[in-house]
């Protein structure tokens, strides 16, 4: 008999890859989403039995399907969220858990959600790894509520509990897909792109391919640990520009803008940042026995296929309201751009 997973928020971009891989090794799945996003095709044939359910009724999908080998909660958030699936404990064997690199904060107690620009900005000595300091537990921001989540996970030991720290997650199912940046540009044959920090900047990625293979491994090897989640290589802005655009075909002149991006933001790409942010992967590789199986411009295909998709049928704005309200117009502000690059000629 097929071990049996159960994946919460299964249709996103890391349930969608974890799907995906569990299926690939021999799991049986059971889909677990709101149906806001559609589920790839071919699901239904590969045996996933899927469950439109919101997190309020996971006790009784859980009863219903008979219990799981482990549980994958791609959306969980806080404390609270933490409580209800320690709730679930003889019913699954163990959880894995997603939370976020954003955790950290550098040794002066510098963090990415407080950080404002170059002079807060978190200084690491080198790849964080997962002894690191954090931001303290709390209800103030999105990283607090992660590190609150993580410590009701971990300190309850009523089960197994794999918690994953990723990064720049990219994948197709994105609600936030930064990818957008550089597509925008290449679909529109831009033929010169200012960077900030010129293109320069290590933000580390996750892609959901690589993210998914450390699920697997982990409902595999059940255990209480937690885990940095990041690609291969860690792309600087200018590599990560090529490799988007050269799913299309496009080749732009990067043009390096010495420091920030001026106040409307031209140059200012989502993975911009002062100084590098790269977390180690040793631990994963030790524990798990983790290769990654997807370099950044291997998987970032896949999510140009599916982005080109969605802004086929409606304005980026409609396709990605979250994106909107992150990035506002500095997305797509092409006249902003070339203003700056007449400076430049």
């Amino acid at each position: 008999m097929s071990p049996h997973a159960i994946v919460v928020g299964a249709t996103g971009q890391i349930g969608r890859a974890a799907v995906e891989s569990l299926l690939d090794h021999g799991w049986a799945v059971t889909a677990v989403h709101r149906g806001g996003t559609a589920p790839p095709t071919g699901w239904a044939e590969r045996g996933v039995v899927e469950r439109l359910a919101d997190r309020a009724d996971l006790a009784t999908v859980v009863r219903e399907a008979g219990g799981a080998n482990v549980l994958l909660d791609t959306i969980a958030y806080d404390d609270a969220d933490a409580r209800l699936l320690l709730g679930l404990a003889g019913d699954v064997g163990s959880l894995i858990v997603i939370s976020s690199a954003s955790v950290y904060a550098d040794d002066d107690g510098r963090t990415l959600d407080e950080a404002t620009g170059p002079d807060d900005f978190p200084r690491f000595a080198g790849p964080v790894p997962e002894t690191q300091a954090t931001v303290a537990p709390g209800r103030d921001t999105y990283s607090t509520k992660k590190v609150l989540l993580e410590s009701a996970l971990l300190d309850d030991g009523r089960l197994p509990v794999t918690v994953l720290r990723p990064c720049a997650i990219h994948g197709p199912g994105s609600s936030s897909p930064r990818e957008v940046w550089p597509l925008l540009r290449a679909l529109a044959r831009r033929s010169r792109v200012p960077l900030a920090y010129r293109g320069e900047s290590r933000f580390h990625t996750t892609s959901a391919p690589n993210l998914a293979e450390l699920v697997r491994l982990a409902a595999e090897r059940p255990g209480s640990r937690i885990l940095n989640a990041g690609d291969p290589e860690p792309l600087a802005v200018a590599e990560i520009v090529r490799a988007v655009s050269a799913t299309v075909g496009h080749e732009p002149d990067l043009v390096p803008l010495d420091g920030p991006a001026p106040a409307n933001g031209v140059g200012r790409t989502p993975w911009s940042v002062p100084r590098s942010f790269v977390v180690d992967m040793t631990a994963a590789t030790t524990q798990l026995g983790y290769a990654p199986v997807a370099t950044y411009a291997d998987a970032v295909t896949g999510t140009s296929a599916w982005l080109r998709e969605r802004l086929a049928e409606r304005p980026w704005r409609e396709a990605f309201p979250l994106l909107a309200r992150y990035y506002g117009d500095s997305m797509d502000d092409f006249a902003s751009e070339d203003e700056l690059l007449a400076t430049l000629a």
